[in-house]
C-alpha cells in the first residue's frame, strides 16, 4: 500500500472514531459522589470530555458566579471535582467560548448542532442550549445518538 493511501485509510478511521465517539460520552466511571450530587444537582453533570482542561479549571474557579448562579463549595470538594474533571477532559477542538467558558460554544457543538432550528433553542421544554436531556432521550447515560433525538413540539 502507498503511503498516500495509508494516510487516507488511517485519516478515514480517525475520522469515524471521532464520529462514532461524539455519540457516546458518558461519565467515566471513576466520578467521585460529589460529581452528580454537586453538579447533578442543578442540570445533567456535562461529561468532563466536553471542554478541555484549562476550561474546566475556569469554571472551577468561578463557582461562586457559576452562570448566574452561587455554585460555591468547600476546597475539599471542589478539588476533587476539579481533579476529576482535568483528568478526563477534551481535547483543543472542545476548547469553550466566553467567560465562563461555554460547552455551548465549542466548535463541536456548533458543528454538531448546525441544523437545529433557532426556534427550537427558544423553547420552553428546551430554555438553553446546554439543557442537553431536552432532546437527547438518552443523554444521562452518555448516549448522544441521532436516532434518539426527541426535538420538542412546540403548542
Amino acid at each position: 500500500m502507498s503511503a498516500k493511501a495509508h494516510a487516507l485509510l488511517a485519516a478515514a478511521a480517525m475520522t469515524l472514531t471521532l464520529a462514532a465517539r461524539a455519540d457516546s460520552l458518558p461519565v467515566p466511571a471513576d466520578a467521585p459522589p460529589s460529581f452528580k450530587a454537586e453538579c447533578g444537582g442543578c442540570h445533567l453533570p456535562f461529561p468532563p470530555a466536553l471542554l478541555t482542561a484549562p476550561d474546566w479549571k475556569r469554571v472551577m474557579a468561578g463557582l461562586d458566579k457559576h452562570y448566574g448562579d452561587n455554585a460555591g463549595l468547600d476546597g475539599k470538594t471542589r478539588r476533587e471535582l476539579e481533579d476529576f474533571l482535568v483528568r478526563h477532559a477534551g481535547g483543543s477542538r472542545m476548547a469553550g467560548a466566553g467567560d465562563p467558558p461555554r460547552l455551548t460554544r465549542t466548535e463541536w457543538f456548533l458543528r454538531e448542532h448546525r441544523k437545529v432550528p433557532e426556534a427550537t433553542w427558544r423553547d420552553a421544554k428546551v430554555k438553553s442550549a446546554a439543557n442537553c436531556t431536552a432532546c437527547h432521550t438518552r443523554a444521562e447515560q452518555g448516549s448522544y445518538r441521532e436516532r434518539e433525538i426527541v426535538l420538542p413540539r412546540s403548542k
